[in-house]
């Protein structure tokens, strides 16, 4: 019986390899829209894409990201300014494209800009500051998809959104799990609308990184600054000596994070290039074997997890 049950599993696994092998032909002709180019999986992103053939529109925040661009890729890169907080920004990249692509349209687009910071406990927070994050991580994505979903309908292409592990459960404060849980709401839905156009609807949900995301530096200015803001009875809530309890806590991230970025980077081109692409993608052995396996734990299990874990703070209730 077991035999039988292994062999099932490997000829699954051994028909999946065989079926996502097959990358699409014409790379030249096809376009592919990136947004968050200027650093990380963005960027990665964009010069790999342009090194396999495709021709890439990468959307840059500032201009120094375009221009490392342009310096190192081919002529077939095309970068642009993208504020995806902004519908003039988006409106007037989407016309670009529209006039760049014509009848052919969009073969894809990658949604990968997004923050992660602040990332705190939900009372040291103000509305702003979870407003910020949604606007980039969730409307972003939202608005960008929209501004060129019927160039992508013509090419029956794709769009690839990038979640998290996080979209999937949440161990934090902060607007950045709402947000992901969010992306992967509108993926889902996305995927079945599109399903009768011939539109391939993909997410990427990545463990740890070692990006500006997961980056020490980044985490502890952000947690200074809301501390300092916050009212004088929340702090003494936590307890004078908090911060300096949470700051080894920051700083070990990037230490657990994964440093090999193309980890990611493949999974979007797999996605981008792949005759079948997969509906999901899990890169990071911590996405594989620790967070997801954990998003379907009962909620007493995982509470008792992340509070036995978690920094106490000095009013805590026993």
């Amino acid at each position: 019986m077991y035999l039988y049950a292994l062999g099932a599993v490997i000829l699954y696994f051994l028909y999946r390899w065989v079926r996502e092998m097959p990358r699409v032909s014409d790379k030249g002709a096809k376009h592919v829209y990136v947004t968050g180019c200027d650093s990380g999986f963005g960027e990665m992103l964009a010069r790999h894409l342009d090194a396999l053939g495709f021709s890439v529109i990468a959307g840059c925040f500032t201009e120094k990201g375009e221009e490392d661009l342009r310096k190192h890729c081919s002529a077939r890169m095309t970068t642009v300014h993208l504020n995806v907080r902004s519908q003039e920004s988006i409106a007037k990249v989407a016309a670009a494209i529209k006039d760049k692509v014509g009848e052919r349209g969009l073969w894809a687009v990658v949604n990968n800009a997004g923050v992660a910071t602040p990332s705190s406990p939900w009372d040291w927070m103000s509305f702003e500051d979870y407003k910020v994050m949604m606007e980039v991580n969730l409307d972003g994505v939202v608005a960008v998809t929209l501004s060129v979903l019927q160039l992508i309908k013509k090419a029956r292409g794709r769009v690839v959104n990038v979640a998290s592990v996080f979209g999937r459960i949440s161990p934090t404060g902060g607007a950045y799990c709402i947000s992901k849980y969010g992306v992967e709401s509108f993926n889902d839905s996305l995927r079945l609308n599109m399903k009768p156009f011939g539109v391939k609807v993909c997410a990427i949900e990545p463990g740890f990184f070692r990006t500006a995301v997961t980056a020490y530096e980044a985490h502890w200015q952000s947690t200074l600054s809301m501390w300092k803001k916050m009212p004088q009875e929340v702090r003494d809530d936590y307890g004078p000596d908090y911060l300096e309890k949470v700051e080894p806590v920051i700083k070990g991230v990037p230490k657990m994070a994964d440093a090999d970025l193309m980890k990611v980077v493949h999974c979007m081109e797999h996605a981008v290039a792949a005759e079948a692409p997969r509906k999901r993608y899990s890169p990071g052995w911590d996405a594989k074997l620790f967070w997801l396996p954990l998003s379907y734990m009962p909620s007493c299990f995982t509470d008792f997890l992340f509070l036995a874990s978690a920094i106490k703070p000095a009013k805590a209730v026993n």
